[in-house]
């Protein structure tokens, strides 16, 4: 098969986490006989230093022609320590998202058996645990009118959310229950926001579609609290936007390192994937992050985006080997002898 895959390294450890998901999906495609091409381009702060835009047009092309978008991390601190500033990398992201329509972010939380003991959660609380969230991209309080007020003493967010965009939603979280557990769980705070009630009401017209999915419907609070708790009793979990964003986050600690959770960001065309980590600035060049997020995103790449699933399931092997032998950076390493970012790319390619 012949694969046009685009490429966004984007900033800090980006591009070393990035170069060694390529070298691993090389190795796939060598191995089942593929042939990949890939499409560079600049997005967030690498892309406002090269040609002031955070998602370029000329970027939007390529993505837009092709058949997947790898994609690394953007941020940098400068960004990040000046309010003031106009033009920001996660704006490409956002841009990103809503041109090319992916309103579905899919994050999978799981653990590792050779792990489980890494993780700040006690065993007996997380083992067996294999949930996913969707949440909702390209709407909510990110996407919604902002600005300041009485001389800029006063800022406002608003959340808006229509009906078919939680209808959307909604579907594919249905979906992939009824291809797992069978279990949903709206996730919402309808005691307090309208947009919450929405949310609510419309997934409860939809329930009488999907008659063997059992549905519960769950404050984010209560969520925030039973992830750390009880995470294990989870099946799929769709959310809005900010809601997503802030749980996505705290389940992916349950494995025991975010430089291990993978994630895709689906819509009607092209998907993304990505590793849910961000840009992580202070160990840029220093060949220490850890590149199995990014790798077991090129899995959820080969079989959610190309439906090679052989090809995934190989991937994913290779990831728990090198976790069961040692082969990992120093997140993982707990004072034992740890590999650079390029090694571990090195040693998984060979091994495949």
């Amino acid at each position: 098969m012949k694969l046009n895959i685009a490429l966004l390294a984007g900033d800090g450890i980006g591009p070393e986490v990035i170069d060694q998901a390529v070298k691993v999906s090389d190795a796939i495609a060598k191995k089942f006989n593929h042939e990949i091409s890939w499409h560079p381009a600049l997005t967030g702060a690498a892309a406002i230093d090269a040609v002031g835009d955070p998602y370029p047009e000329e970027t939007h092309e390529i993505c837009a022609n092709s058949d997947a978008v790898l994609f690394g991390a953007i941020g940098h601190p400068r960004f990040d320590n000046d309010p003031s500033a106009k033009v920001r990398p996660e704006q490409g992201l956002l841009k990103m998202r809503k041109k090319l329509g992916l309103f579905a972010n899919v994050r999978p939380t799981f653990t590792f058996p050779s792990l489980i003991d890494k993780s700040p959660l006690k065993k007996e609380r997380i083992e067996g645990t294999d949930l996913v969230f969707l949440r909702e991209l390209t709407g909510g309080i990110y996407f919604g009118k902002k600005g300041r007020e009485n001389g800029g003493d006063v800022a406002y967010d608003h959340c808006v959310y229509s009906r078919e965009e939680v209808q959307r939603l909604a579907k594919k979280g249905f979906e992939m229950a009824m291809s797992r557990g069978k279990k949903l769980c709206c996730v919402d705070k309808a005691n307090v926001l309208e947009t919450s009630r929405l949310w609510r009401e419309t997934v409860q017209d939809m329930e009488k579609d999907y008659p063997e999915v059992e549905v519960s419907y769950e404050f984010v609070d209560a969520v925030a609290m039973r992830l750390v708790q009880w995470p294990n009793s989870y099946d799929v979990l769709i959310t809005e936007n900010l809601f997503g964003d802030i749980l996505t986050d705290e389940a992916s600690v349950i494995s025991g390192s975010m430089g291990l959770m993978p994630s895709a960001s689906v819509g009607s065309e092209v998907s993304l994937f990505e590793p849910i980590h961000g840009s992580y600035p202070q160990a840029a060049g220093k060949n220490i992050a850890n590149p199995l997020a990014t790798v077991l995103s090129a899995a959820m790449m080969f079989e959610t985006g190309f439906g090679l699933y052989e090809e995934g399931a190989a991937i994913r092997a290779v990831v728990n080997k090198s976790l069961s032998e040692g082969v990992v950076t120093e997140d993982l390493a707990d004072g034992g002898k740890s590999y650079g970012t390029s090694e571990v790319g090195d040693w998984l390619a060979e091994n495949i």
